[in-house]
């Protein structure tokens, strides 16, 4: 997941920070075969991206009360093994582009007792203002990433 970084004031920066989360599979995520529904695995790879923000100090909250939004512009899931009822997962999320105007996070699902991968997947999101035209990254987010970022070298 981890590739080499240049500074986020250039054309292209990425990271190594990663958040982990993990979550306990309710019974409304399974589908009649007792296995969780493919779609909730975009939904855990959102709340991987709320806690990623969370934890570099930027709430979601915070991007929007300044203006910006997020939204995905691609997405990418691949389906190793079932997740089942019960089970606790935990929700790798790396943030591995910034540019000017998007960020992309890979995510790495596995179940925690065994540590199997039961998904990976990447989501490209575009930043926008409220009006829905194409900004740069804000500067508190920028600034950040480059904390953090410079934080887990240490």
């Amino acid at each position: 997941m981890n590739r080499g970084k240049k500074n986020y004031l250039g054309d292209l920066m990425t990271t190594n920070v990663t958040n982990i989360t993990s979550y306990r599979v309710i019974y409304g995520d399974t589908d009649q075969m007792g296995v969780v529904y493919y779609a909730n695995y975009l939904r855990w790879f959102e709340r991987g991206r709320s806690e990623f923000l969370r934890q570099i100090g930027v709430p979601y909250s915070n991007i929007e009360a300044a203006g910006y939004h997020f939204p995905v512009a691609e997405v990418h899931c691949r389906y190793a093994q079932s997740a089942r009822y019960d089970d606790v997962i935990e929700i790798a999320t790396t943030l591995v582009d910034l540019s000017r105007v998007y960020l992309s996070f890979e995510y790495k699902i596995s179940r925690q007792a065994d540590q199997l991968t039961l998904a990976t997947g990447s989501t490209k999101h575009a930043c926008i203002d409220h009006d829905g035209q194409v900004k740069r990254i804000p500067k508190m987010l920028l600034d950040a990433v480059g904390a953090a970022t410079r934080n887990s070298h240490d």
